[in-house]
C-alpha cells in the first residue's frame, strides 16, 4: 500500500485554478524526489512535475508556466498549484516518489509507487 495520499481534485472551468496536495506517510519527503503524474482515460501515465530533495523543480513542457510544484517539509506534504487550466488537463493526478526526479517527469513507466490519485475534471 502506498504511503502517499492525494487530495484536492475536483471540477474546474477552463482558465481556472486548483491546488492538489499530497501527504507522505512513513518517510520524510526531504530524502526523496517527489512529484506528480497524470493519467487520462485510455492513456498511459505521464510525468507532470517533480521537486528535488534539495529544492529545485522540474516540469513537463505541457505545464510549464501554468503549474507550480512546492513542498512543505514540516507538513511532509507536496502541492501542485494548477493555473490557466485547460481541458487537456482533465485526468487523474497521482503523487509519486523516486530517487531521481528525471524518472518522474520523463520516464514514469519505471516508477513503482504512487498514491490512489485525485480526479481533476475540466469543463465549462
Amino acid at each position: 500500500q502506498s504511503q502517499l495520499k492525494e487530495s484536492g481534485g475536483g471540477s474546474v472551468e477552463p482558465g481556472g485554478s486548483l491546488r492538489l496536495s499530497c501527504a507522505a506517510y512513513a518517510y520524510a519527503i526531504n530524502n526523496y524526489c517527489l512529484g506528480w503524474l497524470l493519467q487520462a482515460p485510455g492513456h498511459p501515465r505521464e510525468g507532470v512535475s517533480a521537486v528535488y530533495s534539495n529544492g529545485p523543480t522540474t516540469y513537463a513542457d505541457s505545464v510549464k508556466d501554468r503549474f507550480t510544484i512546492s513542498k512543505d517539509v514540516d507538513k511532509n506534504t507536496i502541492y501542485l498549484d494548477m493555473t490557466k487550466i485547460e481541458p487537456e488537463d482533465s485526468a487523474t493526478y497521482y503523487c509519486t516518489s523516486d530517487l531521481n526526479c528525471a524518472v518522474i517527469v520523463h520516464s514514469p513507466m519505471w516508477l513503482e509507487d504512487w498514491g490512489q490519485g485525485t480526479l481533476v475534471t475540466v469543463s465549462s
